[in-house]
């Protein structure tokens, strides 16, 4: 794990136990200087300060905190894809406690599945609501069919574009994880922080 991310999650995780900086420095037998410049990403801790932290915070902070994360990281953004909020949810659940690069690339996950999840609970509610429209209209003979195809292709089309978005974002993510490019997931709510 790389400054400062390490820093925030030390952070993160001291405020998670209702640990005051003085208290972790004690627990971990360093000063509180020591814990503030780790946490404002100042300094790289030394490997018994590193191995300190990870027992007291009771979380992965070694220099490899999982083996192939680089793979379990690439699944998670592959997952997406496949608009299964499940399966991203399973990975991150059970490796979020071991590598901090995994919960933080899980939250984005999360958070853009819960996104298009919904988005695509509103398409298809447009799309429940628009054909039966479309088909009542025409049985009637209230319009001529080409503004009754229209109606019923505006009623399917929020779900294709979706649709491409999900793969779209999915793809290029993975791909950005194994070239070690920062990810991004536009339109994105912050569901999980």
């Amino acid at each position: 794990m790389k400054q400062p991310d390490l820093g925030l999650k030390v952070s993160e995780l001291r405020k998670e136990k209702g640990f005051t900086q003085e208290q972790l420095a004690e627990d971990c037998e360093v000063t509180p200087r020591t814990i503030q410049r780790i946490e404002s990403g100042d300094v790289e801790p030394r490997a018994f300060t590193r191995n300190s932290l990870s027992n007291v915070l009771e979380f992965g902070l070694g220099k490899n905190d999982l083996e192939n994360e680089r793979f379990w990281i690439a699944a998670l953004h592959l997952s997406s894809m496949f608009c299964i909020v499940l399966v991203p949810l399973l990975i991150w659940s059970w490796l979020k406690t071991r590598s901090y690069q995994v919960d933080k690339h899980g939250r984005q996950v999360m958070n853009f599945q819960i996104t298009v999840t919904l988005a695509l609970f509103t398409g298809a509610l447009c799309l429940i609501v628009g054909l039966p429209a479309a088909l009542i209209f025409m049985e009637q003979g209230a319009g001529n069919v080409a503004l009754m195809s229209t109606l019923a292709l505006i009623s399917v089309l929020p779900m294709i574009l979706i649709g491409f978005f999900i793969t779209y974002q999915g793809a290029v993510n993975t791909l950005r994880v194994l070239s070690d490019k920062p990810t991004r997931y536009p339109l994105s709510i912050k569901f999980v922080k």
